[in-house]
């Protein structure tokens, strides 16, 4: 022990550092919106809206209940995609309504606009945003947020954003967004994968001028305490309805853009984004399952009642899939090489015609990534395609 001593006090004495002893931890990764010290201050006296959802908590409580328990005066709530609750199912409109709890007035961004109107605005001196992104470019929480900061550039209402964990961390990949394919789920020239948090994602949006006629926001990110890029990071409570466990949130970015072919990304069972499958594909799988109507999650799921061959990725090992610290491709092109009607595999590519921008196309960011996997290129060849657009988008 004397010798191990002595050799800690020489590598001090020479490094400066003391050596990080084998079982100590990380100390516990704090969200901003637990540091209320950074925050309430700038809600004092004010009148606030929150855009906010079941992601919104603070040590297991919600955020707008802290709020209100602190003295801070809401006016009124904003909801996403999936509502205030988080239990509509995934492309259904939500209602206007109150916060069943606390009265709230809560106002629908997935009703029958995206944006808040100025009257939707009316009272409100401050907007306090908060949501658990997952890291990727067609999850709409970040579109809403582009929408938030928008309004209240225009409205002259300073945004404060309390900034939480990218699960999708650690890595950038995927087709960066053309101009082409700009819609709700790719309102920005970013990459599948994007790798920052929400919080960086809003300076993003503004130090680039994405906002409407390049107006810029008054944002106020309130940073997290021991957080880096890269860390796992397992969320507290479900991002949204279909994104249930760590797993389907980790093959979320390689399976969502299934949404847009003729194999079903397991919505509509209790395990979406750890299945794929097709009734086309019988005979070619021996593992099958039925999607059915789940409420909440899947209304009305692809294929439902059929029975869908393809891959069970429930039980595979993630580790070397994480450590590639890549968007998997292996799957679409296995499973589009199996299909056995191509010109039926990209949903509506028959109707609409191989030039017309299709669902795939939206999510994928590009049309190019379809025509690539129509052309038999490889892997290697269409992960070379992306490169060039993806150093633009890392500088």
């Amino acid at each position: 022990m004397k010798l191990y001593g002595s050799f800690i006090l020489l590598l001090f004495l020479v490094t400066g550092c003391m050596p990080v002893q084998q079982d100590q931890k990380d100390p516990a990764l704090l969200p901003g919106a637990s540091r209320l010290d950074q925050y309430l201050p700038l809600l004092e006296g004010k009148a606030v809206g929150v855009t906010l959802n079941q992601s919104a908590l603070i040590d297991g409580k919600r955020v707008l209940d802290t709020l209100l328990q602190e003295g801070v005066k809401i006016v009124r709530a904003f909801g996403p995609e999936h509502g205030l609750s988080g239990k509509v199912a995934a492309a259904i409109p939500v209602d206007n309504g109150r916060d069943g709890k606390t009265g709230t007035p809560v106002t629908s961004l997935f009703g029958d606009h995206f944006k808040p109107t100025p009257e939707d605005l009316k009272g409100i001196e401050v907007m306090i945003f908060d949501m658990q992104d997952v890291g990727v470019r067609f999850y709409t929480y970040i579109s809403t947020l582009h929408y938030v900061m928008e309004a209240c550039a225009e409205n002259n209402i300073p945004v404060i954003v309390l900034d939480r964990p990218n699960p999708n961390d650690g890595y950038v990949d995927g087709p960066v967004r053309d101009a082409s394919c700009w819609s709700f789920i790719g309102m920005h020239p970013i990459p599948v994968v994007h790798g920052m948090t929400i919080g960086e994602y809003a300076q993003m949006i503004n130090g680039q001028q994405w906002l409407k006629d390049g107006i810029q926001c008054r944002l106020t990110v309130v940073p997290m305490l021991n957080y880096h890029h890269g860390m796992d990071y397992e969320l507290p409570v479900a991002p949204s309805p279909n994104l249930n466990t760590q797993r389907s949130i980790y093959l979320y970015p390689s399976l969502c853009w299934f949404g847009g072919t003729a194999v079903s990304d397991g919505r509509g069972t209790h395990t979406p984004f750890q299945l794929l499958g097709s009734p086309q594909l019988k005979g070619k799988y021996s593992f099958c399952f039925v999607p059915q109507p789940i409420p909440g999650m899947s209304e009305r799921p692809m294929h439902m009642g059929d029975t869908c061959y393809g891959i069970d990725l429930r039980e595979m090992d993630l580790t070397p899939v994480r450590q590639s610290k890549q968007l998997q491709l292996k799957w679409l092109l296995q499973l589009y090489k199996d299909f056995p009607d191509k010109s039926l595999f990209f949903n509506r590519e028959a109707e609409l015609g191989a030039d017309s921008i299709l669902h795939f196309d939206l999510q994928a960011g590009t049309p190019l990534l379809r025509k690539q996997i129509k052309q038999g290129l490889t892997e290697e060849e269409i992960r070379e395609s992306w490169q060039p657009a993806l150093e633009e988008y890392k500088k």
